[in-house]
């Protein structure tokens, strides 16, 4: 509707940002985050450098697009996947399992894009600030798990650093209340601030988890060997769950 409502000219410049990009995305897959060059994309589509950008300010602002709009389509992939597992009767572990292999499989089918923001840093490149919120929203599905959960010893010192983040940063106790506000409770109190800091913990831990197994086996690191990703991955997840006292896996 809204692009419908648009004027030619604005629909004609929406068409060439996406054509840009599309072109940026493809040198990115060819050769990284270095690869990229607006001169060469403008070459490709006839234009010349000044008329370039007109669209985008320069290589950065032209990552920032593309960061921005990975981000976007991550979390929209993770939060269909939760909508998804929330239906029926789906154990918190099952849910766990189901987020784990909508990330890995998001990565998979967007290797260039997902090693964009979760790879490399482009050298000189500095993100913009809004991707803070954007990554937080790739993540957010998993809190609610995790507020559930009964942490053991093994993440004691973990669930220790998280509530001290919590005390000291509001954004991210707001970000778990976002996420899970009916596992949050009260905030300031004992039983509150214990699912928060579980619901964070767990959303950091499965992040670690989750990028250091999808970004080796994005990055071909498996090759030769004789397990399968989703294999390893489902064992990692696994681990968490045993180690935040989730749900029992099905016999």
């Amino acid at each position: 509707m809204e692009r419908a409502r648009q004027g030619p000219r604005a629909r004609y410049r929406e068409q060439t940002r996406a054509e840009i990009k599309d072109l940026a995305l493809r040198q990115l897959a060819e050769g990284g985050g270095t690869a990229l060059a607006l001169t060469r994309i403008a070459k490709e589509m006839g234009l010349s450098g000044p008329a370039l950008y007109r669209y985008f300010a320069g290589r950065d602002d032209l990552l920032n697009a593309l960061i921005r709009d990975a981000y976007d389509d991550a979390a929209a992939a993770m939060a269909r996947a939760a909508a998804r597992s929330a239906k029926g009767s789906r154990g918190v572990r099952a849910r766990l399992h189901d987020l784990a292999e909508a990330y890995r499989t998001w990565a998979i089918a967007e290797p260039h894009r997902y090693l964009l923001i979760q790879g490399a840093p482009v050298p000189g490149y500095v993100a913009p600030a809004d991707t803070l919120e954007r990554a937080r929203a790739v993540l957010g599905p998993f809190l609610p798990l995790f507020a559930t959960g009964s942490p053991g010893p093994a993440v004691a010192a973990t669930m220790d650093e998280m509530t001290a983040w919590l005390a000291a940063d509001g954004t991210v106790g707001a970000w778990v209340a976002r996420y899970a506000p009916e596992a949050a409770g009260p905030p300031d109190t004992p039983a509150g601030e214990a699912r928060a800091a579980s619901a964070l913990a767990g959303a950091v831990l499965a992040w670690t988890q989750l990028h250091g197994s999808v970004s080796l086996e994005v990055a071909g690191q498996f090759a030769g060997m004789a397990h399968r990703g989703g294999t390893l991955l489902g064992a990692h997840m696994e681990m968490l769950a045993d180690a935040f006292g989730l749900d029992q896996a099905p016999a």
